[in-house]
């Protein structure tokens, strides 16, 4: 295990700990434990989406497509059938891995901006039919039926879990061969193929990885809010909100979408002060980060930091 690793590792180790910690001796607020149960979720979502987009190279806009459906799943789950909330999650992320597995078969054949257009088009069609669909209200939407509601206590144990989770998956995923082989196929493709590297299985598996873990996210979103609509379900927000977390933070990055999703939540906070400027701020922002620091908050300190010490051991 080299240095950099063992960091790694005691770091995310310590954190985790720390914060099931503080949710054991009850150290946290309710409004504190909401935001974090936000910021848990988003780095889970972006972690994925960087994933796939920052080191496959597979820029997705649709994976709202697993939100929705995991959303929907929990409500049909809990109102229609009258079953546990735990047991909607997992039928939610039972059909997005379906679902994801079928669309692989289209959309792992496709490359660049033909890739994201289909995912975006997948996930639009989707909402439509949920928007036309009696079964499940129409665009009237449907409630969460849970009972007894999970309280924000119970909410943040699990954003946590799947935080952590979606981490260590991610990790143990980049610093195996098949990471080795995401890098190659981002850099250049044919490259990677030439080397070895099994692009379709590689694409699949990380695009499945990606379905489940943003289904699982989006069902504890859904449940945190207490409804689901298909406006807000398969909204294309949701890809925003991940692409905004990876640039800021730092595309390509494993820490990225953490810095990017605690600074997303602390700006949405402040700016639902300002409803019609919100949207308008976070694009100036946007704009700001990649014309000054294209690489992101942690992109741009990893390079500086390695500039530093390159200066530094040539002046040794």
């Amino acid at each position: 295990m080299s240095k950099k690793t063992l960091i790694y590792l005691v770091v995310y180790a310590t954190l985790g700990l720390f914060f099931i910690a503080m949710a054991l001796t009850g150290a946290l607020s309710s409004n504190v434990m909401r935001y974090l149960v936000q910021i848990f979720l988003y780095i889970s979502i972006g972690e994925v989406w960087n994933l796939l987009s920052g080191y496959a190279g597979m820029t997705s806009l649709g994976q709202q497509a697993f939100i929705g459906l995991a959303g929907y799943s929990v409500a049909m789950a809990t109102t229609v059938y009258k079953l546990h909330f735990g047991l909607g999650i997992l039928i939610g992320v039972g059909i997005s891995a379906i679902v994801a597995t079928v669309l692989a078969f289209l959309l792992l054949r496709m490359r660049g901006m033909y890739f994201s257009i289909t995912t975006w088009v997948v996930a639009e069609a989707l909402g439509t039919f949920f928007l036309s669909w009696g079964y499940v209200g129409k665009g009237a939407g449907m409630t969460m039926n849970i009972t007894p509601y999970p309280r924000v206590d119970a909410l943040y144990n699990m954003s946590l879990a799947i935080c952590l989770v979606t981490l260590a998956v991610v990790y143990i995923l980049l610093r195996s061969k098949i990471g080795l082989g995401l890098t190659a196929m981002r850099d250049n493709i044919s490259a990677a193929a030439s080397l070895g590297v099994d692009i379709g299985r590689t694409r699949f598996l990380v695009y499945l990885v990606s379905a489940v873990i943003t289904a699982v996210a989006g069902a504890i979103f859904c449940i945190n809010k207490g409804t689901i609509y298909p406006d807000s379900g398969f909204s294309i927000g949701w890809t925003i909100s991940m692409v905004f977390i990876c640039i800021i933070g730092g595309v390509g990055t494993i820490e990225g979408p953490v810095v990017g999703a605690v600074i997303y939540v602390l700006l949405q906070e402040f700016l639902a002060h300002y409803p019609g400027w919100s949207n308008i701020i976070l694009g100036i922002i946007a704009i700001l980060i990649i014309i000054y620091m294209p690489d992101g908050i942690v992109g741009t300190i990893k390079k500086k930091w390695i500039a530093l010490n390159r200066k530094t051991e040539k002046a040794a």
